[in-house]
């Protein structure tokens, strides 16, 4: 495996994939992952594809936006450096339920389902390590809908239904 461009190694290492790796493991990680430049604007990945890439935010800001493009475009949320995108996707390859769109300049890291599934047998800790990184992200997640669900229920009950 040759060795992979410094910039690519650093973002990497950076990034919350490689939490738990020494910087010998971030380097065979960054051996599989692929950085990528997109100007404002560019559409990462389109609502209903659906892919192998699990998205890493290195930096700049990137839109979740439903009906990207149309009258009725909605921002579901913007994603930061170190932010993740279309992990459950990775993980099962369930269609995208909505578009990945940059808002700003930005890096990204790209990493393959098949590329990590490669170090099943040769390194399995660097693989271990990478999928807490993406369960901790996704709990995280899921942590703040549950709140912001109980927050409005609160804030309906709270009302009397007035809302």
């Amino acid at each position: 495996m040759s060795s992979p461009d410094p910039t690519l190694h650093a973002a990497v290492q950076a990034s919350p994939l490689a939490k738990e790796l020494s910087a010998e493991e971030a380097s065979v990680l960054a051996g599989l992952a692929s950085l990528q430049a997109y100007a404002r604007k560019d559409v990462l990945a389109s609502e209903g594809s659906i892919d192998n890439r699990l998205v890493v935010v290195v930096d700049g800001t990137l839109g979740v936006v439903k009906h990207a493009g149309t009258p009725d475009e909605t921002l579901l949320t913007t994603l930061h450096p170190g932010d993740f995108a279309h992990e459950l996707g990775f993980l099962d390859r369930t269609p995208r339920y909505a578009s990945l769109v940059a808002s700003s300049d930005s890096h990204v890291l790209f990493l393959e389902r098949e590329k990590l599934e490669s170090l099943i047998d040769s390194h399995p800790r660097i693989l271990y390590h990478v999928m807490c990184a993406i369960v901790r992200t996704v709990h995280r997640v899921q942590t703040r809908l549950s709140m912001q669900a109980t927050e409005l229920t609160n804030y309906i009950v709270k009302q009397h239904g007035r809302y």
